[in-house]
């Protein structure tokens, strides 16, 4: 499943000018990934547009959930999806779509589709497949290095 290595320096491009995340598959579930993960990127100063056709209309971070990618605002530079791989093509397609400042694709961790990547990559958008934003943001920003772990990542901040 995690055959794809993906550089330091590209995983970190992506986080440092993404702004605007639709979160595909958000929960209201403050104990569910998808509601932490969000949250967290909503913390660090991205806005999080939350995408659930069950939840349409309710606010979420200060946003309205949304029905579908098609709903979202135009300024939305990312898509994370926490959707099964068997329905992420489809949502590749409609964000690719209607999303016309899409740059990049992230499928959460567990989430691998192939088709969706080369359907994406022909359009020239980025694609990370399983992996979560909010771990390499913390990895890669020197917040897991407070806690002990190698990051691999060489700073002298503490």
């Amino acid at each position: 499943m995690g055959d794809r290595m993906y550089g330091d320096a590209f995983l970190k491009e992506i986080l440092t000018r993404t702004k605007v995340v639709a979160v595909v598959g958000l929960s209201m579930n403050p104990v569910r990934p998808s509601y932490y993960v969000a949250r967290y990127l909503a913390l660090k100063g991205y806005t999080v547009i939350p995408v659930n056709p069950g939840h349409a209309g309710k606010v979420l971070f200060g946003q309205e959930v949304r029905a579908s990618l098609t709903e979202c605002p135009e300024t939305v530079d990312m898509v994370d999806i926490f959707r099964r791989s068997e329905h992420v093509e489809p949502i590749v397609a409609e964000a690719l779509g209607a999303l016309p400042n899409l740059r990049t694709v992230w499928m959460q961790i567990g989430v691998v589709n192939h088709d969706a990547e080369r359907l994406a990559q022909a359009r020239g958008v980025d694609v990370v497949m399983h992996r979560c934003p909010k771990i390499e943001y913390q990895r890669l920003f020197g917040e897991l290095r407070m806690g002990g772990f190698n990051t691999g990542v060489i700073s002298s901040k503490l």
